[in-house]
């Protein structure tokens, strides 16, 4: 089988367990953890304003790794996507290059090494791949004309849909709005009420929710899910940071 047809028959494999348009960014999360062989998969996007939209991955896990590296606030696939370069990196690269995001992932996730794909961009910005890898020494085994063809099918995709399904009532195709660029979304809501409750810039806000969420062991996704709902006090984070 070609590599197009092995692709296709992973998605197709995978439409009835996640179905619904929103959820295409998972299924081909999947297709793409399936085809290359690797133990985790996950898409994102920088949109045209440099907010990083996570789309969907292959497991729990692939999202967590996302999430980690939002968390830390660099990581192999940011750079992919503001670079268009392919990022290989095994845990001793990781470690020397994004500290922060390797001591999470190691300590999160089973994870030690990730490659990052740029693909090509869409109408939401500029996309990225990540591959995720339990045992490092696989790394060597990606086949990467694959990797890259694989790409290039997801952009395909993505691009499709953008075409012929439905648009989500927030704008954009449906694949756009998912759960996981859901979850994010309460973070610029938790940085806009930062900003106006701080009187701070969104840079400043977003730096202080990193600081936050690292301090107590915790994603940014969850601490702004906690500002947006009253549980967490911006005061509080102020007063946390001005303490350290």
């Amino acid at each position: 089988m070609t590599i197009a047809e092995r692709f296709t028959a992973a998605l197709g494999y995978d439409s009835d367990h996640a179905a619904g348009p929103e959820l295409l960014p998972v299924r081909l999360s999947r297709a793409c953890a399936q085809t290359l062989r690797v133990d985790g998969a996950g898409l994102s996007v920088l949109d045209r304003t440099g907010r990083r939209i996570p789309l969907g991955a292959s497991s729990a896990e692939a999202s967590t790794a996302e999430r980690l590296q939002f968390t830390a606030g660099s990581g192999p696939c940011e750079t992919a996507q503001e670079k268009r370069e392919p990022v290989f990196a095994v845990f001793e690269d990781l470690d020397r290059r994004w500290p922060t995001f390797a001591g999470l992932l190691a300590e999160q996730t089973p994870y030690r090494a990730v490659v990052a794909l740029p693909l090509g961009e869409t109408l939401a910005g500029r996309g990225a791949l990540d591959l995720f890898f339990v045992d490092e020494s696989t790394v060597t085994d990606l086949d990467v004309f694959e990797a890259v063809a694989v790409g290039d099918l997801v952009t395909s995709a993505l691009s499709e849909a953008a075409v012929w399904s439905p648009w989500s009532e927030h704008g954009g195709p449906a694949w756009l709005h998912g759960p996981a660029a859901q979850r994010r979304a309460a973070v610029w809501e938790a940085i806009g009420r930062l900003t106006m409750a701080l009187e701070d810039d969104a840079p400043a806000a977003l730096d202080l929710l990193r600081a936050a969420a690292w301090s107590a062991d915790r994603s940014v996704d969850d601490l702004a899910e906690d500002v947006v709902a009253g549980r967490l006090d911006p005061a509080t984070l102020r007063a946390g940071r001005d303490d350290s």
